[in-house]
């Protein structure tokens, strides 16, 4: 900070920060705006679907240093500064920890989601929800996501709707779920934020999410050179 040398009482001033302390709203953009900005100079292309996808072309052959080691030494991102934010509750810790097992365990997505909405203040009922799922995930191993080296290179994906599905709100559920080859690599349920009043609304909405999601991982794929 840049301080007064004076001792005199200064009502009109501000302190001024030479770098950003984290904890503040600012501090995750200017760290990230270090980072990419230094791997732009260093020859990285920024993705225009995934601003936060950084890329590098190497024609010939393929790099086999770690990641770490593509990186500037000179980029130095200081952690020293604020303390640590206080840790949750064990109870949106396990919903917290459940919501990365959904990126490999698909069957589990649509009671994580329901469970998701009561994570700022989870009750008896939830907590017993959580373990009954985590009984179930000990039970039923072997069960994840298998993505194969043969898969083929079409994408192609599928849409679907429950009209006015919440028995509280009638509020319609969408959702997609992506393929490319016969992996699966995207998916997604959501709870419409408007009542649609017929089922070809509802249905509208979901073609809508997954034509998007669709037209997304097209640019995405283009980044990586796959057509």
């Amino acid at each position: 900070m840049t301080l007064p040398s004076s001792t005199t009482t200064y009502t009109q001033l501000v302190c001024k920060l030479h770098k950003s302390i984290y904890g503040l709203k600012q501090s995750s953009r200017k760290w990230y705006r270090k980072l990419s900005n230094a791997l732009l100079q260093d020859g990285f292309h920024q993705s225009q679907a995934n601003y936060t996808l950084l890329t590098k072309e190497d024609t010939g052959y393929t790099s086999s240093k770690p990641a770490k080691t593509l990186i500037d030494p000179r980029i130095q991102l200081d952690d020293e500064q604020g303390e640590p934010p206080d840790d949750p509750s064990p109870h949106r810790q396990l919903i917290g920890q459940l919501l990365y097992l959904t990126l490999s365990r698909s069957d589990i997505t649509y009671v994580v989601h329901n469970l998701s909405q009561f994570m700022l203040k989870p009750r008896t009922p939830h907590l017993q929800a959580v373990h009954h799922l985590i009984r179930y995930l000990k039970g039923s191993p072997g069960q994840g996501l298998l993505y194969s080296t043969s898969s083929s290179l079409h994408l192609c994906g599928f849409s679907y709707f429950d009209w006015a599905s919440c028995p509280t709100t009638r509020r319609s559920t969408i959702g997609f779920c992506v393929f490319f080859g016969d992996c699966l690599v995207s998916w997604r349920t959501k709870k419409q934020r408007k009542i649609s009043k017929n089922s070809t609304e509802a249905e509208y909405h979901a073609l809508a999410a997954s034509s998007s999601e669709l037209t997304w991982l097209q640019y995405l794929l283009t980044d990586f050179q796959i057509q």
